[in-house]
């Protein structure tokens, strides 16, 4: 042990033999039973870059297991091959989760050695021959998320014992080899996310032991092989995303729990399908089957998609009469016929029933109201009549309701005011009728309303302060003046009052709707002047007669008054602006003596208008900064609307011009629900910032000071003049990101999230999102927004989880379920990011979530790509579609088929 302790201590520099003689005693080290012989180290995610202690590790010649992953090495030394080549009782290598890079070492010796991970690397091209093949005891070999290419290896050691294969997300091209099949011990084959052609081959059956073969994300094509059915031992086979048609085989299912075979061009499915006892999940969307439903479906059933193919005839009135598990049911955009059977209402575990887009008619079944955990309920565009049932009020975690598009008659049940985690209610283009429910203002999570197209009149009452996403009230019969109280609706983004009977003139009220992208007016019997609004408010107002376009900004045609009535209206508005001017010199006079600008604190206002400050702090040490930030300066800024340069979904961005000429950015924190952990937590809340504050890195903005007044926080920040990601890639300046800004602009966000990701405070990111990424210049972006995961506490919000889990089109699937923010719900959202640079389309596009468009359209590669971008060089194109595998990945429903950050940043790195 003597020699052992000398050796060991002698190479790793976190082992210390003079505080700790005993080398069993030390971190990651395991020693055998009687504590005599060294057997196992574990070095994960000590940041080791220094591989010279590696070939002196292989000198231990009772190693077993040795464990380097999640460090930083960049090679494999040939020392070290030599060495535990030589060590025959070497059981297990991992090296995964680091920097290693180059061609695959050939490993000789190794006689003993039945695990190899070399996953999430930066290993590169060049067909795999022989490296491996000298490896007569390896079990198990995971190559995935590397950037080999050539065809799949088939080498994997002489004695063919090896059992599990993972090549995941890779480059590999060809036909799957039939050598493959040779290696009978086989459980496990993963070639997902590679660029494999051909057919899978016939004779996979011979696999006997086989329990896990996923193909998925490549461009294999012919039919499923029928003998795949003689596996008894295969649990999941999942071939999503490829090219597959014919018929699904009869009797693929007998054995399986997993099935999933969407987005492929399967024609016919059989009538066993659903039948079998073991089968749990079934997902075959998006292809071409038609024919009816299968009539006998598992008691194992939990989750079934069969949405987006031509399905006819209608749903078994006892579909659920043996499927007590049920908890996910899609059936959209087939043509189901029928009424939606009663039955349903026995699927009590049911958290998602989809069955929009079909042609489905009758009424809807009260007994849809017994199904208590039901958090999805989609059944627009069909033929459905008669009155929302009031049972619908019983749904108590509903969170997307939507009904629209139908000929539902009837008034809105005022039972709807129960659905309190509702984040989401759609009725549009119905035969509603009377008034909207007094109380609907106590939905305090819904995100979006849609009461357009239907027969609604009345008072319109107070509105939920949450709606960010829409409030469309178009096309009804409401009359009389706009409500002020739309005003309050601080986070709305769209407000569409078109096609009504509204009057009077426009509120000025609204004006303090700070994130308003667009306000539809358009066709109503306004009168006045169309008060200002910040120039990225897009405004609709033709059709109204007695409406007098701002020269500002109307951007629709509007009918002109009079020149006299207009220029005295005019003059009368500039009298009034005259009078407030003069009035805010006084008040910003009066302030500025009461207000102190030295960089340390500042007193509390008397002005009504500006924020009553509490405490304020520099938290920069560079001189620059403390010299020229005037905090009496940043207040006025965000006493002004006019100053809004951004809004994301928990700030609002000022800019505050300082008496220096420097420019900043004042950023407010918004909320609501007590979910800010600000005003009774001061002392946490600036320790916090504090800490970020000390964060350098180039593509993450730093918070430089710090306001506090009373309920409400703002952060100051370098100015930046470009503006968000979003506000450029959607805009006016969209021409401007060429392919090259978008390659830099993505490998700079992953850069910021890869170092926020591996920061001791781990900084998890709520709302990442192309409006929370700023850009310095057309390749040079920030990731902002990073002090709300330190600030914000979910758990402290009276209304659903998702109204502070993000914004919609970023948000991960699993937040629904798991209620906590990770950083494989980031990563989720980066990859929707990276579909927006590739598409140039944004993350709710024509009514769907971009990452459900790009999948839809994953068969024709090209018409997802901006055609602007990619046909400018075959180059490019190359470039963009190993991006867009990226993509991909980092957007999996799974949270555990996501790569970490640190992974995604090499991936990108290697397709440059």
């Amino acid at each position: 042990m003597i020699t052992v302790s000398k050796l060991l201590n002698a190479s790793v520099p976190i082992w210390n033999i003079i505080n700790e003689p005993k080398p069993c005693s030390w971190n990651g080290v395991t020693c055998d039973s009687s504590g005599s012989f060294v057997i196992s180290i574990t070095l994960s995610k000590y940041t080791l870059s220094s591989n010279n202690f590696l070939p002196v590790l292989c000198q231990i010649e009772t190693l077993e297991n040795l464990d380097v992953s999640n460090n930083q090495l960049t090679s494999i030394p040939e020392g070290f091959i030599i060495e535990c080549g030589k060590n025959k009782g070497l059981k297990l290598l991992n090296f995964s989760r680091n920097n290693l890079q180059g061609v695959l070492p050939t490993f000789h010796g190794f006689v003993g050695l039945e695990s190899l991970d070399l996953s999430y690397n930066q290993f590169l091209g060049g067909a795999i021959g022989l490296e491996l093949d000298e490896l007569v005891s390896l079990k198990s070999l995971n190559l995935s998320f590397n950037s080999f290419n050539g065809s799949i290896p088939t080498n994997l050691g002489k004695s063919m014992v090896l059992e599990k294969l993972m090549l995941s997300v890779n480059n590999f091209s060809g036909k799957i080899p039939d050598k493959i099949l040779s290696y009978r011990n086989l459980t496990v084959i993963d070639l997902s996310a590679n660029n494999l052609s051909g057919s899978i081959p016939s004779d996979i059956g011979k696999l006997s032991k086989l329990e896990s073969l996923i193909l998925s994300s490549n461009k294999l094509d012919g039919e499923i092989p029928i003998s795949l059915r003689n596996i008894t031992t295969l649990a999941r086979f999942a071939a999503n995303q490829n090219k597959f048609k014919g018929a699904v085989p009869p009797g693929i299912t007998t054995y399986l729990t997993s099935l999933d075979l969407s987005y492929n061009y399967l024609m016919s499915i059989p009538e066993d399908l659903l039948s079998k006892p073991k089968l749990q999940i079934v997902d075959l969307s998006n292809n071409q089957l038609s024919g009816p439903l299968p009539v006998n479906i598992s008691s194992s059933l939990i989750r079934l998609r069969l949405g987006s193919n031509f399905l006819t005839g209608n749903i078994p009135s006892d579909a659920c009469s043996r499927v007590k598990s049920l908890t996910y049911l899609e059936l959209e955009k087939n043509q189901l016929t029928g009424v939606i059977p009663a039955g349903l209402g026995s699927c009590r575990n049911l958290t998602l029933l989809s069955l929009a887009h079909n042609q489905f008619s009758g009424e809807l079944p009260p007994e849809l109201g017994n199904l208590s955990q039901l958090q999805v309920l989609k059944l627009q565009m069909n033929k459905l009549n008669g009155i929302i049932p009031v049972q619908i009020g019983q749904l108590q975690k509903l969170s997307i309701l939507n009904l629209s598009w139908n000929s539902l008659e009837g008034s809105i049940p005022s039972v709807m005011i129960k659905l309190s985690s509702l984040n989401i209610l759609n009725l549009q283009q119905n035969n509603l009728s009377g008034s909207i429910p007094t109380s609907i203002g106590n939905l305090k999570s819904l995100l979006e309303l849609q009461l357009g197209k239907n027969q609604l009149s009345g008072v319109i009452p107070s509105m939920p302060s949450s709606l960010q996403i829409a409030l469309n009230l178009s096309s009804n019969f409401f009359t009389g003046p706009i409500p002020s109280s739309f005003g309050y609706l601080t986070n709305l983004e769209v407000l569409d009052l078109s096609n009504n009977g509204f009057s009077g003139e426009i509120p000025k009220d609204l004006g303090r709707m700070l994130s308003l992208t667009h306000l539809l007016l358009s066709n109503n019997q306004l009168s006045g002047v169309i008060p200002n609004f910040a120039s990225y408010v897009h405004v609709e107002s033709g059709g109204n007669r007695n409406l007098v376009s701002n020269t500002r900004q109307d951007n629709s045609t509007s009918a002109k008054k009079g020149i006299s009535v207009a220029v005295a209206v005019l003059i009368a508005i500039a009298a009034a602006i005259f009078l407030i001017a003069l009035v805010m010199l006084l008040a910003v006079s009066v302030t500025r003596h009461i207000y102190r600008a030295n960089g340390e604190h500042i007193q509390p206002s008397e002005d009504n208008h500006l924020p009553q400050v509490i405490q304020s702090n520099l938290l920069t040490p560079n001189g620059i900064h403390r010299a020229t930030i005037d905090f009496s300066k940043a207040m006025e800024a965000v006493s002004e609307t006019s100053n809004v340069t951004l809004k994301t979904r928990f700030s609002t961005y000022y800019k505050a011009d300082m008496p220096s000429g420097s420019v900043y950015f004042v950023k407010k924190l918004n909320w609501s629900d007590k979910i800010l952990a600000v005003g009774s937590s001061n002392d946490k809340f600036v320790k916090e910032l504090e800490v970020l504050a000390k964060l350098n890195n180039s593509n993450v903005m730093i918070p430089l000071a710090y306001v506090l007044s009373n309920d409400i926080a703002y952060v100051l920040y370098e100015f930046v003049s470009n503006g968000s990601l979003f506000d450029v890639l959607h805009g006016s300046m969209r021409e401007s990101l060429d392919w090259a800004s978008r390659y830099s602009i993505a490998v700079g966000v992953a850069q910021g999230l890869s170092f926020l990701h591996g920061h001791a405070s781990s900084p998890i990111l709520i709302d990442l999102s192309s409006k929370s990424i700023m850009l310095k210049s057309f390749k040079e972006p920030l990731v902002g927004d990073i002090e709300h995961y330190k600030v914000i506490d979910p758990s402290k919000s009276t209304g659903n989880f998702s109204t502070v889990a993000g914004s919609v089109g970023y948000i991960p699937p699993e937040y629904a379920y798991t209620m906590t923010i990770t950083k494989a719900g980031n990563v989720y959202s980066y990859g929707v990011i990276l579909l927006e640079l590739l598409t140039g389309k944004p993350a709710v596009t024509e009514g769907t979530e971009l990452v459900n468009w790009v999948l839809c359209n994953s068969t024709n590669q090209d018409y997802i790509l901006d055609f602007n971008v990619r046909r400018t060089s075959q180059a490019v194109r190359n470039q963009m579609l190993a991006i867009l595998k990226v993509a991909l990945v980092c957007v999996s429903t799974s949270p555990e088929a996501r790569p970490k950050m640190k992974s995604v940043l090499r991936m990108l790195l290697n397709a440059r």
